[in-house]
């Protein structure tokens, strides 16, 4: 088993530094419209510091956006309200419609050498991951699942991260957050400050990808019901942190709503992100020829083994994860626009939830740290 754990590993760490010279070339001048928001979201923070999350296009007095636009001849590069992802809002103010987390993670890294760090950073926490899911299998089977697991998970970074700044660091924060989820539900059920940590880890998420306020929705589904079934103590006090953990992590976002669209909660999105949910055969259509077609199975399959394995402890997390499924792809489905990536979050944060969950279930599979002590909550009702 030592040997096959050293053969996934290294094809873990072959395909991360395959991808890293794949990311070592990529150029920060694709012609993608989106790709010049998130930078020039990310220019406004080093020139500005946290006054960069207001993003009114009259902050462009250096030219920086305008001689983005024209790098790649996009032709009313010098017409500010005609710029691509930037929309009016009621004050008059023409702001970049995105949240502020993926130009702020840009921001950290040197102008003209910004995304390939930031891709890099993001592979290895995954890759870390996946190494660690890999040493902690203890039977054969479990460590073919958890390498080629692992493989994927690694692989996905490429394709389909690279469609956009702002999935690879939602990529990272699935896989934390579905170890957590998996340590909170199957090892440590008493500890509050688990549960808020995962809402904080999601709730930074929003920052990223506003839809990705959908991935906290089977949590909530979760904790209201066990509440409302047990009306403990306990049981408020973890959805309390929960709560508490998803309104810090999405701070910032709520800030630069106020700031850019006037309100925390009005949205800097156009209208075609913003209409009625209807379902299109032409959208399901694309999503079924789409590889995120092949995560999502894996992902409601898994669910569907892991609430048959028998264990309490592991169906809490199937039933958490397949609220998430639920909720999330009746959104996305119904959406009217595609996308290559889309659905890849839930269904990351789903596989890493499903997978961690069972490899925690294994005999020998201990943290000692997370024994019962003294004083803490009485724990979720099983």
């Amino acid at each position: 088993m030592k040997i096959a754990k050293l053969a996934f590993g290294l094809i873990c760490l072959a395909i991360l530094a395959s991808n890293i010279v794949t990311m070592s070339r990529w150029s920060e001048a694709r012609g993608v419209y989106d790709d010049i928001c998130y930078l020039r979201q990310a220019h406004l923070f080093q020139r500005l510091g946290i006054a960069g999350l207001n993003t009114n296009v009259v902050l462009d007095d250096d030219d920086y956006a305008k001689g983005r636009w024209k790098e790649i001849a996009y032709a009313e590069w010098s017409d500010s309200t005609r710029w691509p992802c930037h929309n009016p809002m009621p004050s008059g103010n023409i702001v970049i419609q995105y949240p502020p987390g993926t130009g702020f993670l840009l921001a950290l890294f040197p102008e003209g050498h910004q995304v390939v760090p930031l891709y890099v950073a993001a592979s290895l926490i995954v890759c870390g991951l996946a190494l660690s899911g890999i040493a902690m299998a203890r039977t054969q089977s479990s460590i073919i699942g958890a390498g080629l697991f692992g493989a994927l998970a690694v692989y996905l970074m490429i394709n389909p991260a690279k469609a956009s700044y702002s999935v690879a660091p939602t990529m990272a924060i699935c896989a934390v957050a579905g170890f957590l989820t998996a340590l909170w539900l199957s090892r440590d059920r008493r500890s509050v400050l688990l549960i808020a940590l995962i809402g904080l880890l999601l709730g930074a998420s929003v920052n990223f990808r506003l839809p990705n306020a959908l991935l906290a929705a089977g949590y909530c589904l979760f904790l209201a019901g066990a509440f409302l079934s047990a009306r403990t103590l306990a049981t408020f006090m973890q959805g309390l942190g929960f709560g508490a953990g998803v309104l810090v992590g999405m701070s910032p976002t709520l800030i630069a709503q106020a700031i850019n669209a006037g309100s925390p909660l009005a949205t800097t999105y156009g209208s075609a992100d913003v209409v009625a949910p209807a379902f299109d055969l032409a959208i399901l259509g694309q999503y079924l020829r789409d590889m995120q077609f092949v995560l999502i199975v894996l992902a409601i399959g898994s669910t569907a083994w892991l609430l048959r394995a028998g264990e309490a402890t592991v169906r809490q997390v199937a039933l958490v994860v397949a609220g998430n499924l639920l909720v999330n792809l009746v959104f996305f489905l119904s959406h009217p626009i595609f996308t290559p990536y889309y659905i890849v979050p839930i269904a990351m944060l789903s596989l890493w939830s499903v997978w961690f969950a069972w490899l925690m279930r294994e005999p020998g599979w201990q943290v000692a740290a997370l024994r019962p002590q003294p004083g803490r909550l009485e724990a979720l009702p099983q």
